[in-house]
């Protein structure tokens, strides 16, 4: 069966689906469409999922060391309480309150993603939803990946490094037209760490706890 790996996109979502060594691009308008995609075996999201109430998720700690001087695209997860503001100076008072540190203006804008996530995954199966990071897949699919995302040598190396494992080349040549490269290639990493997680053979990072909703604090690849 075939496992889907999705990425953010300016408002919307980008699917891989991946079936053996093939990959279909998809464009999702929200998340009711990512969980939509008809047999699929397990979602891996570039997304929190885990909330903490106070303080940062020992998972983005560890995803951030791992990372090196590529940390930096670990986001802090909001806390869930930020969830239920309606503006961000709301969201750095309620954040405030509860860990003493106000919330960033980016993970702020992630919030109606997260927020969107985490009402839908009310009515999805336990574990059918696994939150990863496409640069912790890309260094675990080959170490030489090291330049940023965004430049041609960043692109190029994270191409190489999907290659051995899927027709990621194919998958880019019949990608839906408003779907960016970065995103495409995000998604297909977060489709490959699907794989794993699927077939038993993922890697976690988190300290095993579980927010106040019982979803898992972890990022995997």
């Amino acid at each position: 069966m075939a496992v889907l790996g999705v990425d953010g996109c300016r408002g919307a979502w980008v699917g891989a689906l991946l079936a053996g060594r093939s990959v279909t691009l998809l464009a999702l308008p929200d998340i009711a469409a990512v969980l939509a995609v008809p047999n699929v075996e397990l979602i891996a999201i570039d997304m929190p999922i885990g909330l903490s109430d106070d303080g940062p998720r020992a998972c983005d700690v560890e995803a951030r060391r791992r990372l090196g001087r590529a940390g930096s695209s670990v986001f802090p997860a909001p806390l869930r309480v930020v969830l239920g503001c309606a503006h961000h100076a709301d969201a750095c008072e309620a954040s405030r309150r509860a860990s003493g540190k106000a919330l960033s203006m980016q993970a702020w804008n992630l919030v109606p993603a997260i927020r969107a996530l985490d009402d839908a995954l009310d009515g999805a199966p336990a574990g059918h939803v696994r939150e990863v990071h496409p640069e912790l897949a890309f260094r675990a699919l080959d170490d030489r990946v090291a330049a940023p995302k965004a430049s041609a040598r960043g692109l190029a190396q994270r191409v190489r490094a999907l290659q051995p494992v899927m027709d990621v080349l194919d998958a880019l040549a019949a990608a839906p037209a408003a779907v960016p490269a970065i995103d495409a290639l995000d998604a297909c990493a977060a489709a490959w760490s699907a794989r794993r997680l699927a077939d038993g053979r993922g890697t976690c990072v988190g300290n095993g706890s579980t927010d106040s909703r019982g979803r898992p604090m972890e990022i995997c690849w």
